[in-house]
């Protein structure tokens, strides 16, 4: 009897939702996104066909620019005097020999005898400590001149990567300041000794500046290259996605037109554009690059399945993608005037029939049942 009173209720969830399976029939599939010419444009998709590439396992990291020591260079007087004119000011570029500065003599003479200091060597002019009339002694720095034709860019190495780099390692480097300039360094030589706050040693690439648009101190970024594999299947970055769990890209279908298969795939090294793909994908694939992210959120996308399956075959589906079988065919060609749309709606109906008849032939068991084995009050417990 308490089998029968437990079925009563805990059975009706687990029967409608079988009935309900059954109504809807096939699944649509789940992995897949399509969208119509419109939803396409608004997103900005873009693609890429998947292909063997060579590719360049790089290290990135962060530094600064620094002047070269041997490019610097200051200007003072062995004669005490008084500073009477300058001819350069900060931020100037001079050319070696240039006037710079001119100090009148303490010598007794009508005038004073004078003395013209010029650049050591070419360069810009980084510090003025004078003016004029200050006075001058032998032993102060009055320009410091430094020639940027030629600078360092000093990159932090994390110290478990710099096993990686040798004297003459190449590296991409952008300014932060100028972010339409590449420029090419090479490994010249490391710092003395680490820091240990941070775990770093520095690591000075040298680099070309004639235009001297690097200056010292700005911030710059390094992409150092550690190796390079040939014929490695890899993609952009930007096509890659997660959906919490595993890493994805999407995948153009060959067949459907704007239709995006979600696929997962394992990635192996990365530098700064690229990721190699370990499995997933083949040659040939084309993934989305722009766009990808958006996808994630596109749902069944702007049109339906059997819309889009209509497009790229040529006939009719049904509305879950399945093709139509005979008799569906023969019931629309039966001359009724039929049209697609209301031969669908028929059949959803039809399902729908279908359930409410399940359901209420459930409801008639139940009240057989609860007729035929009606619950007894318990007795009451003898005082």
């Amino acid at each position: 009897m308490k089998f029968f009173r437990l079925i009563r209720f805990r059975s009706i969830p687990i029967i409608c939702l079988l009935a309900s399976q059954a109504m809807l029939g096939q699944k649509k599939p789940e992995n897949i996104v399509i969208l119509d010419d419109v939803a396409v444009v608004n997103l900005g998709i873009e693609t890429v066909e998947v292909d063997y590439q060579d590719f360049a396992e790089t290290l990135f990291v962060i530094g600064r620019i620094e002047p070269i020591p041997s490019r610097k260079s200051v200007i003072s007087s062995r004669i005490p005097g008084r500073v009477v004119k300058i001819h350069a000011f900060e931020g100037d570029i001079v050319s070696q020999n240039m006037p710079i500065v001119e100090i009148e003599s303490l010598q007794p003479g009508d005038p004073p005898p004078q003395v013209s200091l010029g650049a050591p060597l070419p360069g810009m002019v980084m510090k003025n400590h004078t003016h004029i009339g200050k006075p001058v002694v032998s032993d102060l720095e009055l320009f410091e001149i430094v020639d940027l034709s030629q600078v360092y860019a000093v990159a932090r190495i994390p110290e478990d990567q710099a096993g990686k780099l040798s004297i003459g390692t190449k590296a991409e480097i952008r300014v932060a300041a100028l972010p339409d300039d590449v420029f090419e360094g090479e490994l010249e030589r490391f710092g003395t000794e680490a820091n240990t706050e941070n775990g770093t040693i520095d690591a000075l690439f040298i680099i070309e500046n004639p235009d001297y648009k690097a200056r010292p101190n700005m911030r710059v970024e390094f992409s150092i290259l550690l190796n390079t594999k040939t014929q490695t299947l890899s993609i952009p970055r930007s096509a890659l996605q997660t959906d919490g769990i595993n890493r994805i890209v999407y995948v153009k279908d060959f067949e459907l037109p704007n239709a995006f298969l979600k696929s997962p795939v394992r990635i192996g090294a990365q530098n700064e554009s690229s990721a190699e793909v370990l499995s997933g994908l083949f040659p040939g694939d084309v993934v989305v690059t722009k766009g990808a992210y958006s996808l994630l959120f596109a749902g069944g996308g702007g049109i339906s399945l059997k819309e889009a399956l209509d497009a790229a075959h040529g006939h009719e589906h049904n509305e879950d993608g399945s093709e139509i079988t005979a008799e569906q065919k023969s019931s629309r060609g039966s001359g009724d005037g039929t049209s697609q749309n209301e031969f669908s709606a028929n059949s959803k109906m039809g399902q729908l029939v279908v359930f409410l008849a399940i359901l209420s032939g459930l409801l008639v068991i139940l009240l057989v049942l609860s007729i035929a084995f009606p619950r007894r009050p318990k007795e009451r417990a003898e005082t």
